[in-house]
């Protein structure tokens, strides 16, 4: 689950936040999404299954604000040991979930979990 300040706000129609984290070491990265349920980014979604990257995790629930977030896991296989990313794998799918997300007008910064974050 995301860490939301507010669901009064969004980076994007029905998306109130967005983070690309991969556990360490960090070449195969996960899309978690905030979104609002009665209003999915539909057409968003829908681009990010194109690009390969399946949902893995769902979960309803009632922000302290009393707005309704639906929290979605994303994952994509690759090719490497454990169905992780290879090297060229990582950069290919990174640019692409910069250029789907840029589509929409959200920024992402994607970044390495900390252990302690990955494993909880």
């Amino acid at each position: 689950m995301l860490f939301l300040k507010s669901t009064s706000t969004t980076k994007a129609p029905g998306i109130y936040e967005v983070d690309i984290a991969a556990k360490p070491p960090g070449k195969t990265f996960g899309v978690f999404l905030a979104t609002d349920p009665d209003h999915p980014p539909h057409a968003m979604l829908a681009a990010l299954q194109e690009l390969g990257f399946h949902n893995t995790y769902q979960q309803n629930y009632v922000h302290k604000d009393k707005g309704k977030v639906l929290d979605l896991h994303f994952q994509k296989d690759g090719t490497d040991i454990f169905k992780g990313w290879k090297t060229e794998e990582c950069a290919s799918n990174l640019a692409a979930l910069d250029t789907l997300f840029g589509n929409f007008g959200v920024i992402v910064t994607p970044r390495v979990m900390s252990l302690a974050e990955a494993y909880a």
